[in-house]
């Protein structure tokens, strides 16, 4: 009974070590700063901190994708991203473009006294959308799962759930923490500044979206 209680609490903290490595790889690829943080903090700033939140929300649920086929080694999937990256790169540069022209010809003090442009579903899904398109993502996470050792074959169902999971958590979190802060900032600019921060946010998600492209011909 003895040796069975310990073998159960080792288990108990092994599969809480590894929710929490998953929390911290999670961290480590939600980055502040780059196209998806761009747009999240610009839709913190002009839509409200629970539109940016929902962003994020599509950004984490990707990476918990990516996360989902690494840990469990769907390598038909992973293959098909890497050997469609071009396509993939294409998409997101495109779609970035879009977002950007999108929110400099938006006006900011419309939407903040109508709540035109709150749509869950399409903040959600533009931002899902933009993190699949990015195969540094999955390629990112492939290597830190190989470099902290969290990728072990035959490890049943329960150590790659876990291990997602904390992707999931982690990379949501970043995005809370990072909408928080720029909710905070929000009071430091009057409506008139909004406008050209709004312009200069498109500005900055059009650039991103034209590196992209441009990555594809050099």
């Amino acid at each position: 009974m003895g040796s069975f209680f310990c073998v159960t609490q080792q288990e108990m903290f092994m599969d809480a070590s590894i929710f929490f490595k998953g929390v911290a790889v999670g961290l480590i690829v939600a980055p502040p700063v780059g196209p998806v943080a761009a747009v999240c903090i610009q839709r913190t700033l002009i839509q409200g901190r629970i539109q940016g939140i929902i962003s994020g929300f599509g950004a984490a649920t990707a990476d918990a994708l990516l996360a989902f086929i690494t840990a469990f080694g769907l390598t038909f999937v992973s293959n098909f991203l890497i050997k469609e990256q071009v396509w993939l790169r294409l998409v997101g540069g495109v779609l970035l473009c879009y977002l950007g022209t999108r929110v400099i010809l938006s006006k900011p003090t419309q939407q903040i006294a109508s709540g035109v442009s709150r749509n869950h579903i399409t903040n959600f899904a533009s931002m899902f959308l933009l993190t699949l398109a990015n195969p540094g993502t999955f390629l990112t996470l492939a290597a830190v799962f190989a470099g902290f050792g969290l990728v072990r074959p035959d490890s049943g169902y329960i150590w790659p759930s876990l291990l997602v999971g904390g992707v999931f958590t982690g990379s949501q979190l970043s995005w809370i923490v990072l909408c928080s802060a720029a909710k905070k900032v929000q009071g430091m600019f009057s409506q008139s500044k909004r406008i050209w921060l709004n312009k200069a946010a498109g500005i900055i998600i059009i650039a991103f979206g034209l590196f992209i492209l441009l990555s594809l011909i050099t």
